[in-house]
């Protein structure tokens, strides 16, 4: 694979920030090549190469487990269709037993048709970001216009460019400016990116030794606290429990989300209700912290901090923590307050300008998925497993922080391809099945959907519970060999 001169692939990159021993020759196998979606960017390859180091530091931690190594494969084709999560594949059963896609969901229909680059005052391009109800009216608010795209197209073309991301950024809305890769690398919030690892894991606190708990997985007895919604974060439980981990997903009634990549995004975890602006609620939820190994939040930076929830305050009351922040702009810089989505990532990055030129558009353009999140959900649960192994063998308390702009950069990295004009977008019917997981009687439906997509010799990844329905778990942990599995999904022989 031909990355960008001077920069290494991702996966060594990745292995640059585990460390350690060296992989035996046969360790890691990664099979396949682009494009599966019309793009120039090495969408499958780097998202492989993510999975491939997702799949290493669980066999760390195995390693730790048995003192055995497990081989690993990954497939680029495969890796490249995880990041259609939320769209089609996931099939739902209809009424004469078929397996159908699911339709696309009218709120994201509808989002997508605004947060796209629309033109400025100044002939530059910007993108607003209009997911989630608050969000979107923050937005209409500062451009004083109707949710239609000609309204929104109108209003962006008032403004030069430069305004409206501040006066967007001031109302705590989202969206970004496109600019090209050189101009981010050269802008103080992207050169200070450039400067840190994709993946920071900061010590934050000294704990004793914690040997891993007993059980046949990487990660088995491993509890995670999983406060996060909408792909990245989600995605970086989804990643802990696919090696065995017991994932609480903690949410509130009252937040919104996006049915479809709820389900997409809970394959194996637990779902709870808490809503830590209460304090009856908070304290239940500091309970479960003091027990828990991993947190992750992915809320507006300092959001948590201002709830007591920061990360230097949970690890002085649960002293070996693990805390994982999922955000845009990662920490520090000019941008570290801001918040973000996928597209503004990929706008402000340099993404948008390159797919825009590469498919002679005569405009920026977004990418056919949202790349930015699944690469950042699956560096997470890389960053969240090297600490856990480093827990073990050093103890301590620790920081692990990711963001959406740095895996746009990441990508970048590993230079362009040609020739994608016609690539498929899907996997084929039979790679599809090669994968395929079936879940019953869901809150979603009877579903059969991408499974997981690593392969590991001896503990293959997997979803070891149904799909949940939001809420349906009380806010307790599971005592080892008293839980009462409510379902459980169904995977292809092998």
């Amino acid at each position: 694979m031909n990355t960008t001169p001077g920069n290494p692939r991702a996966f060594d990159e990745l292995m640059a920030i585990r460390g350690g021993s060296a992989l035996a020759a046969d360790e890691v196998t990664i099979s396949g090549s682009d494009p599966l979606f019309a793009s120039p960017f090495r969408i499958g390859a780097t998202l492989a190469d993510a999975l491939a180091a997702r799949a290493v530091a669980a066999n760390d931690l195995w390693e730790l487990r048995t003192g055995r190594r497990q081989r690993i494969a990954v497939d680029v084709r495969a890796a490249a269709a995880t990041a259609l999560g939320g769209e089609d594949m996931t099939l739902v059963r209809d009424a004469s037993g078929e397996y159908r896609p699911a339709p696309l969901s009218p709120d994201v229909e509808h989002m997508v048709s605004l947060t796209q680059p629309w033109r400025t005052a100044d002939d530059r391009w910007f993108v607003p970001h209009f997911n989630l109800p608050h969000l979107e009216r923050r937005v209409l608010d500062v451009l004083r216009c109707e949710a239609t795209p000609a309204s929104v197209e109108a209003a962006v073309r008032t403004w030069k460019a430069e305004d409206l991301e501040d006066a967007i950024a001031a109302a705590d809305a989202c969206g970004g400016i496109v600019r090209t890769a050189g101009e981010w690398l050269t802008h103080p919030h992207g050169a200070h990116l450039a400067s840190r690892p994709v993946v920071e894991i900061t010590r934050i606190g000294d704990s004793a030794p914690e040997p891993l708990p007993g059980g046949g997985e990487p990660l088995s007895g491993i509890r995670v606290l999983d406060l996060t919604r909408i792909l990245a974060g989600p995605t970086a439980g989804l990643s802990m429990a696919e090696h065995g981990a017991d994932v609480l997903m903690v949410t509130a009634p009252h937040l919104p989300q996006v049915p479809p990549f709820v389900r997409d995004t809970s394959h194996g975890k637990r779902s709870t209700y808490l809503d830590f602006t209460k304090p009856d609620e908070a304290a239940r939820l500091r309970d479960l912290t003091r027990d828990a190994d991993v947190f992750i939040e992915g809320y507006r930076p300092h959001r948590l901090e201002a709830h007591g929830f920061g990360a230097e305050e949970l690890a002085r009351l649960r002293p070996g923590l693990v805390y994982v922040s999922v955000n845009c702009f990662g920490s520090g810089g000019p941008f570290g307050a801001r918040a973000g989505w996928d597209q503004v990532a990929q706008a402000v990055t340099g993404i948008c300008d390159i797919q825009g030129t590469a498919m002679n558009a005569g405009r920026p353009r977004l990418t056919p998925i949202y790349l930015c999140d699944f690469l950042t959900g699956f560096l997470a649960g890389f960053g969240a497993m090297l600490a856990l192994a480093r827990r073990s063998r050093e103890g301590g308390s620790y920081r692990v922080q990711v963001s959406l702009s740095q895996s746009a950069m990441l990508l970048q990295r590993q230079g362009l391809i040609r020739d994608f004009e016609g690539a498929p977008g899907r996997l084929r019917p039979d790679e599809f099945e090669r994968y395929a997981v079936t879940d019953d009687n869901t809150v979603y439906g009877d579903l059969k959907s991408l499974g997981p997509v690593i392969r590991m010799s001896e503990t293959p990844p997997r979803w070891a519970r149904t799909t949940p329905r939001l809420g349906s778990y009380r806010p307790e942990w599971i005592q080892p060999g008293l839980e009462r599995v409510p379902g459980a999904a169904q995977y292809p022989a092998t």
